[in-house]
């Protein structure tokens, strides 16, 4: 019999917790996404410390929950890398031995760019590492008054094409970024996402990207956690960018979100629904808007909406009912440069029918989350996974 009829993992992306053990080699020793955070703001957020998240890691007001509500545990990554992908691929069972391709130090190769250009039809600008909102005051009344692309890297394995949705348009945005994933399919271009970053304005300081944005990623090297589930008939249920992480693999549903918020509104909406099966939460917002952007105090307030969030969420769970929140690596808001960084990441765990809260641990793979859910349905992980379940500890 499975033990849990519904199960919620909601990622709060890029929430590390430090500690790392190769962090060094990533040139991250000392980042710590959460406990920097604290240190800068006094965080009030009253559900995730019941669930024992300041027990997990120690905040700096020194306070923890003598009977938390939660199970937690320490995660560390036993793939190669620290980026979206790579994270969530591990969630869900697979190893990644070959971190994926990133052209943060001189751009993309003339080849690759020459021949997007050839394909599109628009000469292309930019091809250098920025930040998007930086690179649309540089660049983005160039693209819109001479007809050219603006493409852009970051630190992590993505090709980035901007299109002003009123000059441009979304569907030839998303046709070149189509064009783009095509040749970045080449093992010495392969990188792990296409993101097509559509915008409106007119000028320098009134850009604004909008919703639309849109992830055309790799499809994930094997068979996952989440396939295993919907082959066995059960719900498969994303919010936010999942779909765009798996590219749909494995999945019976998906939610675009506009926010962080809005994903949490939509997973609570999705709570009050009647489904079996398992419903996957990203909130990007912790990453794309303060991670990579430097800034503590943003990422501080995102942390207390979720945290009101959870605590609308918390009460519409029943005892049939399992709650994880977890991570896909770290983005500390005060090291330097504007990379993930190498961390461990927290897992909390609750559902109403839980006989008291504690320590689970340390797990030396992300995976343990894909392979409980696979466990509580009862449903056999897909060859050549990796994670062991944590099922009978949750009871």
């Amino acid at each position: 019999m499975k033990r849990y009829k519904r199960i919620f993992v909601i990622v709060l992306d890029s929430l590390g917790i430090g500690g790392a053990p190769d962090a060094e080699k990533y040139g991250d020793l000392g980042a710590d996404t959460l406990g920097h955070i604290a240190e800068r703001v006094p965080l009030k957020i009253p559900n995730l410390r019941k669930l024992g998240l300041g027990n997990l890691h120690p905040l700096p007001e020194g306070k923890t929950e003598a009977h938390p509500l939660g199970r937690t545990m320490t995660l560390r990554e036993k793939s190669a890398g620290k980026d979206t992908m790579t994270g969530h691929w591990e969630m869900m069972g697979l190893h990644i031995t070959k971190p994926f391709k990133t052209f943060t130090e001189h751009g993309f190769p003339p080849e690759l760019i020459a021949e997007l250009s050839r394909r599109c039809g628009r000469k292309i600008i930019g091809n250098k590492s920025a930040s998007g909102t930086e690179i649309l005051d540089e660049l983005g009344e160039e693209e819109i008054q001479k007809g050219h692309l603006i493409v852009y890297t970051s630190a992590d394995s993505v090709l980035q094409i901007c299109g002003n949705e009123e000059t441009m348009g979304l569907e030839n945005l998303y046709h070149y970024c189509e064009i783009a994933r095509e040749l970045t399919l080449r093992d010495e271009w392969k990188v792990g996402r296409v993101i097509a970053r559509p915008y409106v304005g007119k000028k320098k300081g009134e850009f604004v990207r909008t919703a639309n944005r849109h992830d055309y990623a790799l499809k994930p090297y094997g068979k996952t956690a989440l396939d295993a589930l919907k082959d066995a008939g059960y719900s498969v249920i994303s919010v936010g960018k999942i779909f765009d992480i798996f590219d749909g693999q494995g999945l019976t549903e998906s939610n675009k979100s506009q926010s962080s918020v809005h994903g949490m509104e939509q997973t609570i909406a999705i709570a009050d629904r009647k489904f079996t099966g398992l419903c996957f939460t990203n909130l990007v917002d912790f990453d794309a808007l303060w991670g990579h952007r430097r800034n503590p105090e943003g990422y501080a307030a995102e942390l207390e909406r979720f945290d009101e969030k959870l605590g609308e969420m918390m009460p519409r769970l029943g005892t049939e009912d399992l709650l994880i929140l977890t991570a896909d690596h770290g983005n500390d808001p005060t090291w330097r440069g504007t990379d993930h960084t190498r961390e461990q990441v927290p897992l909390l765990a609750w559902s109403p029918s839980m006989k008291g809260g504690g320590s689970l641990g340390l797990s030396d793979t992300f995976a343990v989350i894909g392979a409980t859910a696979a466990d509580n349905f009862q449903v056999k992980m897909p060859e050549g996974t990796i994670g062991s379940s944590i099922l009978d500890q949750l009871s």
